[in-house]
């Protein structure tokens, strides 16, 4: 079903985080563990994206505007080493979903603070969130603070209570 609303779903808690109080910490098998601020977060190369998003529960919502710092950035900093293969999205509300590193490290992959030319609504993940457009978007964390790379696959949230492990929309990756 095609969308022009963006529905709003989430755990049932939506952190009040202001951008002077969001960071970002990375940790486990990179080079470069990094820990950013906001202020550090906008200092990177800003990139804008148009993508689609599809959602588990069959929404679509096409063309949307995205503005922030890509995943192909994020990646050159940290630096995976050649055993990472997954990575763990931890966000500010308790929520994680683990992400294999071949669709995390895609053109189209971005942490994004701004949506549609205005800052991210916190109701839809603001101030930061990831944006995958290649997988359902419960792959998309909102609130994003954390992320762990790893070499073995493990389940976030949703991929614990019977969801897929990957979450691919185009092979309808619902439950496992």
């Amino acid at each position: 079903m095609l969308t022009r609303k963006w529905p709003v779903l989430d755990l049932g808690d939506q952190p009040n985080l202001l951008p002077k109080d969001w960071t970002l910490s990375v940790a486990g098998l990179i080079n470069n563990p990094i820990k950013w601020s906001w202020d550090d977060f906008m200092a990177q190369p800003q990139f804008d994206s148009t993508s689609d998003i599809h959602c588990v529960t069959q929404w679509s919502r096409f063309d949307n505007h995205w503005q922030g710092v890509s995943a192909k950035h994020f990646l050159s900093i940290v630096q995976p080493k050649l055993e990472a293969a997954y990575l763990m999205l931890k966000s500010y509300d308790g929520y994680a979903t683990n992400v294999p590193l071949k669709w995390f490290d895609d053109d189209d992959v971005l942490f994004a603070h701004s949506w549609e030319g205005e800052p991210i609504s916190r109701e839809h993940g603001g101030p930061v969130r990831i944006i995958l457009p290649k997988l359902y978007f419960w792959k998309s964390a909102k609130w994003v603070r954390h992320i762990t790379f790893m070499d073995k696959n493990g389940p976030g949230y949703w991929e614990a209570r019977g969801y897929h492990m990957e979450g691919d929309p185009w092979k309808e990756d619902r439950t496992e």
